[in-house]
């Protein structure tokens, strides 16, 4: 009898083994699966995370009910805009574009304002790298929805590519090209400081003769000239209300704006 209830403790004892490597084995698997259904809920946040992310960086804005992107961090100083006008409105560089034009075609900009349509064509020949830069900025719907906020009928001009005289412009300069300039009336013409090179992306149009005041001068890149809508620059000059306290002439008497600024080449 001992030597059989000595076997019946042996078998218990081996099964209470048996069953505590059992549970062990379980509670193993069990934070395995909890491991890896804590990793996969991570996973996913993290790419939640990511995806809101890329997304605060972008806005969406409707021009004539199509919808584009507007990039708010820089972008485009490496490469030229799409020829069709499909590239996102882009308002702000890191550094001036690259030369994304070709000599040997003809360039076309087609301003409709508020007053009515302006087209000029552009010179590539005399002006390539100012024509470039300005091609570059109008696919870049960078003047879309600017306006014309200075009129100045003691010289004939109206100025516009951006919202004000000090707007900061597209946080780059260009170099001035070309020289010794006149103006005439349908002059599409770079505007800048005083110092040299330092025109982005404002230009005025010459509606008169009284622009020639700036002939002494001959510092402001001139890069087209209007074939339609001459009469446009001049209503709009004609909306001038003075403004003696800015030293810049006026302002039109109500709201010029620009809608679009379309390129075609040829």
């Amino acid at each position: 009898m001992p030597s059989q209830a000595k076997r019946q403790r042996k078998k218990e004892s081996a099964r209470a083994r048996q069953e505590a490597l059992r549970l062990a084995q379980e509670r193993a698997a069990r934070r395995r699966r909890f491991l890896l259904i804590g990793g996969a809920v991570v996973l996913i946040l993290v790419i939640l995370f990511l995806t809101q992310r890329s997304d605060n960086k972008k806005s969406t804005v409707s021009t004539k009910g199509k919808t584009t992107t507007t990039v708010a961090s820089p972008a485009g100083s490496a490469q030229c805009p799409k020829a069709d006008g499909s590239s996102p409105k882009t308002t702000k560089f890191d550094k001036a574009p690259p030369v994304c034009i070709s000599i040997t075609k003809k360039y076309t900009a087609t301003f409709d304002t508020s007053e009515g349509k302006i087209v000029v064509d552009l010179d590539t020949k005399k002006t390539p790298s100012t024509t470039s830069n300005f091609v570059v900025l109008a696919r870049y719907h960078f003047y879309d929805g600017t306006t014309i906020f200075r009129t100045d009928p003691s010289i004939d001009i109206i100025q516009g590519g951006g919202s004000s005289p000090s707007d900061p412009g597209p946080g780059y300069t260009i170099p001035d090209e070309g020289g010794k300039f006149t103006y005439s009336a349908g002059d599409l013409v770079m505007a800048r400081t005083s110092q040299p090179n330092s025109a982005g992306a404002q230009f005025f149009f010459v509606a008169g003769p009284k622009a020639s005041a700036l002939d002494a001068q001959g510092t402001y890149v001139t890069f087209g000239k209007v074939t339609q809508g001459l009469d446009v620059v001049q209503k709009i000059l004609g909306l001038n209300v003075d403004n003696p306290s800015s030293g810049l002439g006026g302002a039109p008497s109500r709201p010029v704006t620009i809608k679009t600024v379309t390129i075609t080449e040829s």
